[in-house]
């Protein structure tokens, strides 16, 4: 099991199916040939710089035809990507880049007022962005051939209960059983095409990336999501699959109107939390398959998919396992929770994270026996079908973005007129679900929530600022001073 090896993912793509179409990008197609062949010079170009194999190099990068080439470039050299989420501030990029030690970041020429404060912030770190390493002489890339299926591909980070995020490592295992447990749940096809309009820093994006090189799939990559041009190039690339979060799968419905998407598209892969019951049933009358998934970046995409023959008589639920992956409902006396009685959510799969990186204590305390523990709340029905209840510690989804309050009430905390803050999720119309704040503050200072929606944007990404201010006397807190959020939840 220790050294499992397979051929490098790219190389072998390039050398089966060598004339096939890799990838759709505006008005760009390349075969896995082509695609390998810019690769290779991308990886000489990375090696001139200095990366060198075992090293860890950020990624701030848009959904473009250059980030994919650059992230396989790292795959070829055995280097380790840190993939970073675009939408966030400089100083939540810094703290990421110091966390996982990253000696290099490539960024989007369009971020240099980013990469200045990460500059000021962070002197170790060598910064480039694309168009200066695109005029970079390369070098004869030392390409590994081979990849251990334990070795990090990717680290991802996830805000936690703490407040500060955790860099989750991906292996090329998780990766490549991510893809093969998709595969065997959504059959592949000769024709199929995948269209992704997520973003690649997420793990709904980046798997459709390693789908597409595993399966031999061109893949169509949208800057972000349009809806018209959606639906015109679902028509045009003969597109067959879709990653959507609930926000984007309203969207379509409501813009095809009387008209249907064609008969070759098969489904849409839905994360990001539950669907709205009127939402199914409306792809129900459009004839648009739903195959609602849960799944987290650490389980490396889904993990339980629901398909569309159970999606409105099992409406709520998540689905069954995929095939490499196991699930358990665990009460927390340890043992097995009775059909229809909620626990913790833990799972199991080689699609699972080994863990946390530099954080031995963080992952000891989520990987137990080999068991992923979840900290989402859920029950399995007499037929194993699960149902999420709760997400965990108390995780907001807006607009498919992970949203932890911890990290939101740590900031606010942070401004001197603020003693005390909670954050919980209002249910919000476009985005499903938004932050709120109460606010308990200094007595004979005064604050404004414009104020403190400033302070939170200066420190926070956009969409994690509160959309509501409350003040208040005190927060509900139990014996042991744990915050109660869901208190904060019936107050709104």
């Amino acid at each position: 099991m220790q050294n499992e090896t397979m051929p490098n993912l790219l190389i072998k793509r390039a050398h089966l199916t060598p004339n096939r179409t890799a990838i759709y990008f505006q008005e760009q197609a390349l075969t896995f040939n082509e695609l390998y062949e810019r690769t290779v010079k991308a990886s000489g170009r990375l090696q001139a710089l200095g990366l060198r194999k075992g090293q860890f190099a950020g990624i701030l990068l848009k959904n473009h035809l250059d980030t994919v080439v650059i992230l396989f470039a790292l795959q070829l050299l055995g280097v380790r990507a840190v993939i970073l989420n675009n939408r966030l501030t400089p100083a939540e990029l810094v703290w990421q880049l110091k966390d996982s030690k990253a000696s290099f970041l490539i960024l989007e020429d369009t971020y240099e007022e980013t990469e200045m404060v990460i500059n000021q912030q962070h002197h170790p770190l060598m910064t480039i962005t694309k168009s200066k390493l695109s005029q970079i002489e390369p070098e004869e890339p030392v390409i590994q051939e081979e990849i251990n299926l334990n070795e990090i591909c990717t680290i991802m980070y996830t805000s936690g209960t703490t407040g500060y995020p955790k860099g989750v490592m991906q292996t090329f295992g998780n990766h490549w059983w991510s893809s093969t447990g998709s595969a065997l749940n959504l059959g592949t096809m000769e024709s199929d095409c995948w269209l992704c309009s997520v973003p690649l820093f997420h793990i709904s994006g980046f798997s459709i990336l390693m789908r597409s090189v595993i399966y031999g799939m061109p893949m169509v990559l949208h800057e972000h999501f349009d809806v018209e041009r959606t639906i015109k190039d679902i028509q045009l690339k003969k597109v067959t699959i879709m990653s959507v979060v609930g926000t984007m799968l309203t969207q379509i419905v409501e813009a095809l109107e009387d008209r249907r998407l064609p008969n070759f598209f098969r489904c849409m892969l839905l994360g990001g939390g539950p669907a709205p019951l009127p939402l199914l049933e409306a792809c129900v009358k459009k004839e648009i398959p739903v195959f609602q998934s849960y799944g987290m970046t650490e389980t490396s995409s889904q993990i339980v998919t629901l398909s569309p023959e159970d999606s409105l008589k099992k409406l709520g639920s998540a689905g069954k396992p995929l095939f490499p992956s196991q699930l358990r409902i665990e009460l927390e006396n340890g043992e097995d929770a009775k059909s229809g009685t909620d626990g913790e959510i833990i799972v199991k799969g080689p699609n699972v994270t080994p863990g946390y990186l530099n954080r031995p204590e963080a992952t000891i305390e989520k990987i137990r026996h080999g068991w992923f523990y979840t900290g989402d709340i859920g029950c399995l029905d007499e037929e194993g079908f699960l149902y999420v209840k709760d997400r965990r510690s108390d995780l907001i989804i807006s607009g498919g973005e992970n949203i932890y309050p911890a990290e939101i009430e740590a900031a606010l905390i942070a401004h001197p007129a603020v003693i005390d803050a909670g954050v919980t999720g209002i249910n919000d119309e476009k985005w499903g679900q938004v932050p709120a704040a109460f606010i308990v503050k200094k007595e004979g200072i005064h604050v404004s929530i414009e104020e403190l929606q400033q302070f939170c944007l200066e420190r926070l990404a956009k969409y994690k600022v509160p959309k509501a201010f409350y003040f208040i006397e005190q927060l509900p807190r139990n014996a042991a001073k744990k915050l109660l959020r869901r208190k904060l939840r019936e107050w709104v």
